[in-house]
């Protein structure tokens, strides 16, 4: 829920600067502010433990499966023709 206030703000903002046409640069702010987030979510994530054996093997897993369905539905619905 945190996350919506901002977001719509931003929506506020953004449509304020529309309407009075002013031209704002904001694409170093935003690549440094996406920088951030990333490294931020990256110590996020390597402080959970998980047990990698387990997370590939599923990886691996779900990709033929994902593999093996998309091979699937595009020969029956090649083979409709």
């Amino acid at each position: 829920m945190n996350i919506f206030i901002p977001l719509l703000v931003g929506v506020l903002i953004g449509y304020l600067f529309r309407t009075r046409d002013m031209r704002v640069d904001l694409d170093v702010p935003m690549s440094a502010v996406l920088l951030l987030m990333i490294f931020f979510l990256g110590v996020k994530v390597g402080k959970v433990s998980v047990s990698t054996g387990w997370l590939l093997g599923s990886s691996i897993v779900f990709a033929v499966l994902t593999i093996i369905g998309s091979v699937g539905v595009a020969l029956f619905l090649g083979v409709r023709r």
